[in-house]
Formats: structure tokens, C-alpha cells, sequence
């Protein structure tokens, strides 16, 4: 299993949406808005690291609002 976090830049307005809707996808643990350089973080659990690249690349930079990601493995 393989845990990471995802930061998620938004455009103006489009945050709780972007959460609303990634807050359904199964692998998401938790997902939240922000204050701060990004706007949503979200925490997701994978069975390997290939699931979370393609998540993100899939899911999350394709939904309207979302500008930006940044990806974070945990590695303990």
C-alpha cells in the first residue's frame, strides 16, 4: 500500500467543488480546503505508486478549477 498526499492549486472559487467532488473517489482518505500557497490538500491511500501517478494525471489535474499539483509519497 502506498500513502500520499496531493496539494492542489485552484482557480478562484473552485475549491470546495474540486474537494466535493474528489471526496467521492474511493482511494481519497481525506480531502480538504486550505489556506496557504495551495488551495486543497488531499490524502490517498494506492496499491502501488503507478495507481497514484495515474490517479492524479486522471482524476484530479483534468477537473475544472484545478491548475496546479504537487504529489508527495510517503516513504515511512
Amino acid at each position: 500500500m502506498v500513502h500520499a498526499f496531493v496539494l492542489v492549486k485552484t482557480g478562484p472559487g473552485a475549491s470546495p467543488a474540486v474537494v466535493d467532488r474528489l471526496a467521492l473517489e474511493e482511494n481519497i482518505v481525506e480531502a480538504h480546503v486550505v489556506a496557504g500557497e495551495y488551495d486543497v490538500i488531499l490524502e490517498l491511500d494506492a496499491e502501488d505508486i503507478s495507481d497514484i501517478i495515474s490517479f492524479v494525471s486522471a482524476e484530479v489535474r483534468t477537473l475544472d478549477g484545478v491548475l496546479d499539483t504537487n504529489t508527495y509519497v510517503a516513504i515511512g
